[in-house]
């Protein structure tokens, strides 16, 4: 069937199009109602089937023949260990591991929060919960105590799940000191801690709460696997904002695992028993649905990289890793693939490793700017493929489908609707706009299986930031456009969205032409209040590595770019040098802060940010440069 068959029976006949993809998964019972409502009036999926996704994921394949196969392979250039294990060996761990919680008093429904770096127990800890009903939280590990801290008084875990330390580039991060004090800010203390002590730096342990992860597993029996229902919670991951208290996105256990196995075929074109490669981490979406869940899901070999693109040891890092173990994709935010840029500008580390394996690239997590889209089809010769998803949906929203037809590729453009996806352009008003228009990403309800069906602990939130302003239609708070074939294109955050004398301009469109400067490694746009215009765009642009060019002739030229592709209406006339921009710590540019920091204003430093000095040194850059008061 072609991709437009399959999409509109999608959106035509989506009960008849789910319950052909659940019936790939081994459930205990199947269920019979495919779509119903909740209590609060959310559409839910599979409501009366009974699973348990641990078991989807490891034991089903032991006893259908995978027992031998590689399910998991650990690679850490920061603490020079590799790793594998079997499909049968993981769920050895996995049954151990489930043991040791439960006898800490943990079952069904209880709240697990998982503080560790990205090691091999990290992964075994999610599915160890799942293996019993707990819900897990996966805290980024080396988080700042207080987030750590309201993330805990808003799960009320029974249990944390850490480790000593995790590894940086060139440091050691000691992590129980955050984490007591975490539960020191905290009004819910949980009832233990079990610290796995790593030898870069081992822990105090505090008499009577913490515990010893070698020491306790070793005292534990494996626990079975316990049925749960398809609409019981199997997460909770909290968006971290720059403002207020976090979301906690609630993921349930059918509809998340029915969307993950299916779209490793679908979306990624992976076939059971290849290696797949999500170089990102088990703190982020990605490494929830991509490192753990969905290649385990489907019989894949998943790795679990602890390092950099960049620094261990060099700019090759990603394609030595994907060489080594045979990795048919490569999976990262488009961030890690300019910093391999800024480094290796002439693709120098690329040619020095067999990169046959491979046979796509694909990215998310931020927009795929063409300049980077162009330099890694150029320099690796592999398609790469844009999609979009957030968080909140846990999955592809738009994209390139793989496994069901390979589009034309649009750079900028992360192709089509996926599957599910009733993706409509609104207006203010409510309005549809037409082809290329911008305005709100929009789905229309239903939403597809795997979706978030509520805020955890706090239901009006969820309605009022998602389905509220649009009614019928889950509000994304991304700003974009559909061409006239129907393809997306992700401009950014509506609050990305700059007024200039009345004119909505997307900065993601000025980032995209400064971004293909020879001499441009990365930039960010942002709006900055200006007397006449309300709003003027400003640069800010990173260099390639051995570039020199004079400040001035380059905001010149890139003034004359901007006017030239998009006109003197976007009033686009400097660009400042940076030495880093200030980002989260998967790599997004914290535009809402520069914009903050430019009109003087007072902002909150966001927990996931990656190098808090950058933002003072912006601050410093633009109170050189007349826009800051000094």
């Amino acid at each position: 069937m072609s991709y437009q068959q399959i999409y509109r029976q999608s959106i035509d006949q989506p009960e008849e199009f789910w319950r052909d993809k659940a019936q790939a998964l081994p459930w205990y019972k199947f269920p019979q109602t495919i779509l119903g409502r909740d209590e609060n009036g959310i559409d839910r999926w599979f409501m009366d089937g009974e699973m348990n996704t641990a078991y989807m994921a490891l034991d089903h394949h032991v006893e259908n023949g995978r027992a031998e196969q590689p399910a998991l392979i650990y690679d850490s250039p920061v603490a020079d260990t590799k790793k594998r294990f079997t499909y049968r060996e993981l769920r050895d761990e996995v049954a151990r591991t489930a043991g040791m919680i439960a006898a800490q008093g943990v079952g069904k429904g209880d709240r697990v929060i998982i503080y560790m770096p990205m090691i091999p127990e990290a992964a075994i800890a999610m599915l160890a919960c799942a293996r019993i009903g707990a819900i897990h939280s996966v805290v980024f590990g080396g988080f700042a105590a207080n987030e750590l801290a309201v993330r805990i008084d808003d799960a009320e875990p029974k249990l944390v799940l850490s480790a000593s330390c995790g590894i940086e580039v060139g440091r050691v991060i000691a992590y129980k000191p955050l984490l007591d004090n975490a539960i020191e800010l905290a009004q819910f203390k949980p009832e233990t801690c079990i610290i796995l002590q790593r030898p870069q730096a081992e822990a105090t342990m505090n008499e009577g709460r913490d515990k010893d992860w070698h020491d306790t597993i070793a005292e534990s029996e494996p626990a079975d696997c316990v049925p749960v229902n398809a609409t019981d919670p199997l997460y909770i991951l909290y968006t971290s904002g720059t403002t207020g208290k976090p979301k906690g996105v609630v993921r349930d256990n059918g509809g998340h695992a029915v969307v993950m196995n299916y779209s490793m075929d679908a979306m990624y074109g992976i076939n059971p028993g290849e290696v797949f490669w999500a170089a990102s981490d088990v703190g982020w979406v990605v490494g929830h649905s991509y490192i753990v869940y969905a290649p385990l899901l489907y019989g894949c070999t998943t790795i679990l990289y602890e390092g950099k693109p960049v620094m261990t040891p060099d700019a090759g890092a990603f394609w030595r890793v994907a060489s080594e173990h045979g990795a048919k994709a490569i999976f990262a935010a488009p961030t890690a693939f300019r910093a391999i840029k800024k480094v290796d500008p002439d693709g120098e580390l690329v040619r020095q490793y067999d990169i046959d394996c491979i046979r796509t690239i694909f990215m998310a997590g931020e927009r795929l700017d063409p300049p980077t889209y162009d330099w890694v089809t150029e320099k690796t010769g592999k398609p790469v493929i844009d999609h979009w998803w957030q968080t909140e949906t846990g999955c592809v929203i738009a994209g390139n489908l793989q496994g069901i037809e390979q589009m034309p590729v649009k750079p900028g453009s992360a192709t089509m609707p996926a599957p599910g996806f009733d993706i409509c352009i609104l207006g203010q008003d409510g309005a549809g706009l037409a082809p290329n228009e911008h305005g709100y990403i929009t789905v229309k309800l239903p939403m597809p299986p795997g979706c978030l069906p509520t805020i955890w602990g706090n239901h009006s939130r969820f309605t009022e930031g998602y389905l509220e302003r649009f009614p019928g239609y889950y509000v994304s708070g991304d700003g974009g456009y559909m061409d006239d074939d129907g393809y997306v294109f992700v401009m950014g955050r509506m609050d990305d969205v700059i007024n200039v004398a009345g004119h909505r301009l997307s900065t993601g469109e000025m980032e995209e032409i400064i971004g293909r400067h020879p001499a441009v490694a990365e930039c960010a746009v942002f709006g900055i209040p200006d007397d006449l215009k309300g709003e003027i765009p400003l640069g800010l642009a990173l260099l390639k590595d051995g570039e020199d060019i004079d400040a001035d002739t380059l905001s010149d030229e890139l003034k004359q770019r901007v006017r030239r592709e998009i006109g003197p209406i976007a009033c686009y006339d400097r660009t400042l040098m940076v030495k880093r921009l200030p980002k989260t710590r998967s790599g997004k540019i914290l535009r809402r802060i520069l914009r903050q920091i430019a009109a003087d204003q007072q902002y909150i430093m966001p927990s996931t940010i990656d190098d808090p000095a950058s933002l003072d040194e912006i601050r410093e850059i633009l109170k050189k440069a007349g826009i800051v008061a000094g």
